[in-house]
């Protein structure tokens, strides 16, 4: 544990089956503001997501809908979509949809308050003063961007992903309805899924972890552990459906204070220069991530095995470690999602290059254990 600390709980979260329905009222009861511009994506549209939101937005103001969100936030629809919202004179947001949609609320905020464009403010802590405010309404049970002060976008002109961390990127409050999951597709359950739980796993063994980022990713992991295969399987079982949804806030918490490590390196390089879903990216690269740092790290990747169900009781280090990392890929699979690049279409030859790009990524910088673009290449190797 470090000898010094800082933990900050950032958004304002409330949990309720049902509560987006009434969304006007609980607004109306935490911000003054009454004109509301909405960023979601084609997909929440069409699953009916806004409906709900609609029906009891009184007595706050619709004044704009931005439906263009692409699957990986980019730098020119934030500026699309805050030029939008500045020309409905909107004094809110709010973002319904996975990671994407608000990822790119948090853009647009950003753009709105200080004016600029996105890779101005690339970085920690490059904003030091409050934003327009925001409201997030997860649809995926995943990234937990509703409870983070970070804030990741697609620069198309470089093809990398550009992290923005500030305290004040973070949302004023996180609304959490199961119900706003129940519609999302077996595969896209499991991908988010997965991203929460490579969340709680890095976390866990940052070079930032504290107390309380601990008990919060341990507890994430569990949980994901326990419901996921139920939510991919039967997506109207709400329970899991909520306890992921719970899970993934959890974890987004907790990697807001403590950051990331190797795996998000490698899956923001791959993301940056090919279409790949970043949960499915995160699946992939989370055992051999899990193998490297082990090494450094055994106590934390044993505890990690228990969270995840192994039995530790009277065996070695080890043993314990492998079954931990036997269990991530077993959960990827039971999802059906991919365990190798080569099937979400990212060639060979492109190896190399994605290697240097994830050593100078910036969420590799929290990993327990330095990694060379050689020993990055390896991982990369191992998965293709």
């Amino acid at each position: 544990m470090q000898d010094f600390f800082e933990f900050s709980l950032g958004a304002r979260v409330l949990y309720q089956i049902g509560l987006a329905s009434e969304l006007g009222q609980v607004i109306s009861n935490a911000l003054p503001q009454r004109r509301a511009f909405i960023v979601a994506d084609k997909g929440v549209v069409q699953a009916g997501l806004l409906e709900p939101i609609k029906a009891g937005i009184d007595p706050v103001e619709i004044v704009g809908v931005f439906d263009d969100v692409p699957a990986n936030s980019s730098v020119a629809k934030v500026a699309e979509a805050a030029a939008q919202a500045r020309a409905a004179g909107a004094d809110l947001l709010i973002a319904v949809g996975g990671g994407s949609p608000i990822d790119t609320a948090k853009g647009v905020r950003i753009v709105l308050t200080l004016g600029g464009s996105i890779p101005d403010y690339e970085g920690y802590n490059v904003i030091e003063t409050p934003l327009s405010p925001l409201v997030a309404i997860p649809t995926t049970a995943g990234t937990g961007s509703e409870v983070t002060p970070i804030a990741v976008i697609l620069d198309e002109a470089e093809h990398r992903k550009i992290s923005i961390v500030s305290r004040y990127v973070t949302p004023d409050l996180a609304i959490l309805d199961p119900m706003m999951t129940r519609t999302l597709p077996p595969r896209l359950t499991a991908a988010t899924g997965m991203d929460a739980l490579s969340h709680a796993i890095e976390t866990y063994v940052s070079t930032e972890n504290n107390p309380f980022s601990d008990s919060l990713a341990l507890a994430a992991i569990d949980m994901i552990a326990t419901h996921l295969r139920d939510a991919v399987h039967d997506g109207d079982n709400i329970e899991a459906r909520s306890q992921l949804l719970i899970a993934a806030a959890m974890a987004g918490i907790a990697c807001g204070n403590s950051l990331f490590g190797v795996v998000h390196a490698l899956s923001h390089a791959v993301g940056g220069k090919f279409p790949v879903h970043h949960g499915t990216a995160n699946a992939i690269f989370l055992p051999p991530a899990m193998r490297f740092n082990s090494e450094v790290a055994p106590e934390r990747y044993v505890r990690i095995a228990r969270a995840m169900g192994v039995n530790v009781g009277g065996r070695n280090n080890a043993e314990v470690i492998a079954d931990g990392i036997a269990a991530v890929r077993t959960l990827t699979a039971d999802c059906g999602l991919p365990t190798r690049l080569r099937d979400v279409g990212v060639p060979r030859e492109a190896l190399p290059e994605l290697a240097e790009l994830a050593a100078v990524e910036p969420a590799i910088f929290n990993n327990p254990r330095p990694a060379t673009p050689e020993e990055l290449l390896a991982m990369l190797e191992e998965v293709w």
